[in-house]
Formats: structure tokens, sequence, C-alpha cells
């Protein structure tokens, strides 16, 4: 499929120019449509449902999504409704770790997205646990440094290192792999927040080898608000839910026995499901958003975007604008280091001001470009950051 045929399939607004998947990713037409067919379809026959019909979409969705991320088992996703609801779940499994005890770390990156830190505070507190932040380094080159840091960090006194695949606000790559390594030589956990990065850049679960994956549906999945997935390695089998929902029990799908309380749950991940994971409206608008993103492919997505970049950076290096390297950040999310004094609340009012959308994030400006976004929109973003810088 050409770019111009997916751009196609976006009903994006005339004039504006989009270039901010990372804070909310839009719906395909085709997305859109599932929605509004599961609403007519929901009332007319709503006296055909039937029990299965509360489990076997969501099934979909777990193994289209384990497609994504090369997990051939979908008894290992779950449904969950946000980042903050799985990494609760990793906090609250984490007494159950072998070895665990008093005085260890968790182990979190500086300048990281809130879900990913607020969940450890009381865990430590009733672990005497204590949480080890690997500050973002202040060099021009922040990525290999900051990998470099992570990994020196991670030792014998690590319980759980918690970090992004794609940092939220600068698009800078953690290496996922030799961290993982690292920390499976010391024996800690890791549990990895796949948000702004699964979806448009490749990630490979038998590679990584993770024990907790936590994405949300609305951003590179584009899919819908309130809905994530997550995947949950062996470490977590037999663990302690934050829900009794019914349909996380053992023949939940017999209605007629719903009575006959079950003490054995379903296995593998299927306990950490949000309890109402069936969702009928948004379901089927999220099993689409899946299937178009499995059709796109991740090196598409970044090999469009790395040649949206090519002129734009080019272009706002010469007014003092800092770039990552290529080689240690994302295509897809890029975090444009404005000079030093300049207010990126202003700059990112200036750009939206001309209809160029993009977010102020940190220390400067998050732009994240998508398959739908075209030179014209990158030229829109440098001539208004060149009028803004120069004047």
């Amino acid at each position: 499929m050409t770019i111009s045929a997916v751009s196609s399939q976006f009903s994006l607004p005339e004039g504006v120019h989009f270039i901010n998947c990372a804070t909310r990713g839009p719906f395909s037409k085709a997305v859109e449509q599932a929605g509004i067919s599961a609403i007519q379809h929901f009332t007319p026959t709503i006296h055909q449902i039937r029990p299965d019909d509360f489990f076997e979409r969501a099934w979909t969705v777990r193994e289209l999504f384990g497609q994504l991320v090369n997990c051939p088992d979908k008894e290992r996703i779950a449904v969950i409704p946000s980042v903050s609801y799985g990494m609760a779940i990793v906090a609250r499994n984490l007494h159950r770790k072998p070895h665990l005890k008093a005085g260890q770390h968790i182990l979190l990156i500086g300048e990281e997205f809130p879900s990913d830190v607020y969940a450890w505070t009381r865990v430590c507190d009733e672990l005497s646990l204590k949480i080890k932040t690997v500050a973002m380094p202040e060099t021009e080159q922040v990525g290999r440094e900051w990998n470099a840091r992570i990994l020196e960090a991670i030792g014998g006194d690590t319980a759980l290192v918690v970090l992004p695949h794609v940092h939220w606000q600068y698009g800078i790559r953690f290496d996922l792999e030799q961290i993982s390594e690292r920390a499976k030589q010391f024996g800690a956990l890791l549990a990895i927040d796949g948000t702004q990065s699964v979806g448009a850049l490749e990630f490979d679960i038998q590679k990584v080898r993770p024990d907790a994956l936590i994405c949300v549906a609305y951003k590179w999945l584009m899919g819908p608000y309130s809905m994530g997935l997550a995947y949950f390695g062996e470490f977590f089998d037999g663990g302690i839910p934050l829900e009794e929902t019914w349909m996380g029990r053992e023949e939940s799908n017999l209605f007629y026995k719903l009575t006959d309380y079950q003490n054995q749950y379903r296995p593998k991940a299927y306990r950490y499901n949000v309890g109402e994971h069936s969702h009928f409206i948004q379901i089927p608008m999220l099993e689409v958003a899946l299937r178009e993103k499995l059709e796109w492919g991740s090196d598409t997505i970044q090999a469009h975007c790395q040649k949206l970049w090519q002129e734009p950076v080019r272009q706002l290096s010469t007014l003092g604008v800092m770039f990552e390297p290529e080689a240690e950040r994302a295509h897809h999310l890029v975090g444009i280091r404005l000079p030093a004094g300049t207010d990126a609340i202003k700059v990112q009012q200036a750009l939206e001001a001309r209809k160029v959308i993009v977010a102020a994030r940190g220390q400067g400006i998050r732009v994240s470009p998508h398959l739908y976004n075209t030179a014209d929109d990158m030229k829109a973003l440098v001539h208004v950051l060149t009028s803004v810088l120069t004047n």
C-alpha cells in the first residue's frame, strides 16, 4: 500500500498540519466506521447476544497485538484501560519476586511520564524499597550517555527496572535488549511502557524478553481512548490481579453456572484483564486499528518519517535547534530542543496559531508525524519556527 493510499484513509481537517500523533492518534475512516457499525448493530441485535460474545472478539484483539509485538501466545495478553492500571499490576505483584529484600531499589529514568512513576511510592513504603532515578544527562548526545548510565545503575540491589522504549518527550531510544540482558543478569524484573513506540516502531518480545509490556491504544495504535493492551511474562503466572472480575475465573463463559463460584482463575494473563473488558463498541474499533498497523508495518512508518525529517533537521539546525543523532532517536517522535531561553509554550502557541499542531514538552517541542503527514506539513513547521526563532 502506498503512502498516499494510507493518507487517504484519514479525514483530517483541511488546512491543519497535524504532527502530533504522540498526543492523540487520529482514527482512520475504517476505525470510525467500525465504531459506528458497532453502535448501529448493538440494539437491533441485542436479543441475539450469546455468552461467548463477551469473550471472542477480545481474543482476536489479543492475538493481533501478539502479532504486532511477536508474542505467539495470546493468553499472555491482557486488555487494560491505561498504563497506570498495568503498572499497578506490576506493583501489586512485586512482593512475589524471588530474593526480594528491604533496601533494594526500583530503577526509573528522569523526566518520565507520571504513570510510570506514581505506581512505586506506596509499594516502596510497604516493602521497604527505594526509588533510584537515572537523570537525563546534560550532554549534546543524550541517548548514548543515558543508556550507558542505565546499564551502570543496574546491579545486585535492583529489584525492578521501569522504562519506555522511546522517551515520551524527546524521542530518545533506549537499548532494551542490552538493558534486559543486564537486568536478567542480576535477577531484576523489567517493565516497559510501550505507549510511545508500539505500533510505529518495531518491538519484539522474543528479543527484548520483558516481564511486562504495557501500552495504551489511543496513540500509535490509533484506537479508542481508555483502552490498552499488556503482555505479562511467566513471573506473573499465578499472580494477584487488581480486580476479582467474574470473567477472570474458569468457566465464566457458562452463564448458567456463574453461581457455582470458582476459585480457579483462567490461565496466564487473563486474570489481569480489566472488568467488563468486552467493550462491544470499542473492541471492534481496536481490532481494525491493529489490523491496519500490521498491514502498514513499523518499518514503513519509520522510513516515511525519516524522509520527512531530512530537510527540517538540516534547516533548523542552523537556527540553534538541537536534535539527537539519528541512530539514538526514533523518527516518529522527535524532541526539538530549542535554543536556551526560548519559551516552549509560546513557540507551541505560535505554531498552533498557524495551524501547525505539535506539543510543548520538557525543554522543547515534540513533533510526532505519521504516514498521513507530508513534506508540506514539515515545511509549515520549519517556516513558523524560523519566523519565531529569528524575530
